[in-house]
């Protein structure tokens, strides 16, 4: 599927309790994996970028990720096989200019 037909999602993931960046960097490899799996099947999904939430301490509280897929269903399918939370899952809107 080419990148033109993929619409472009985000997902905010909010976490029970915060993690350290080690435990996101295994996350993120599990999500390239999986990525990886889900092309290999066909699927049309790519990782754009992500957010990182932190607290004071600099812990992990969630993230804020931008995906470019061929249905909410891809999205969803991935982060369920990457054992990743989904609190909000909405298509990308028009970007608003910042100064």
């Amino acid at each position: 599927m080419s990148d033109e037909e993929l619409e472009d999602f985000l997902v905010l993931r909010e976490l029970d309790e915060p993690i350290a960046k080690r435990e996101l960097d295994e996350a993120a490899e599990r999500s390239g994996e999986v990525l990886e799996e889900l092309r290999g099947e066909g699927v049309g999904i790519r990782w754009v970028e992500s957010d990182v939430l932190t607290d004071d301490e600099g812990l992990v509280t969630g993230t804020f990720c931008h995906y470019r897929a061929e249905s909410e269903a891809a999205v969803r399918e991935h982060a369920e096989r990457a054992g990743l939370p989904v609190t909000r899952l909405d298509r990308r809107g028009r970007p608003l200019a910042g100064e």
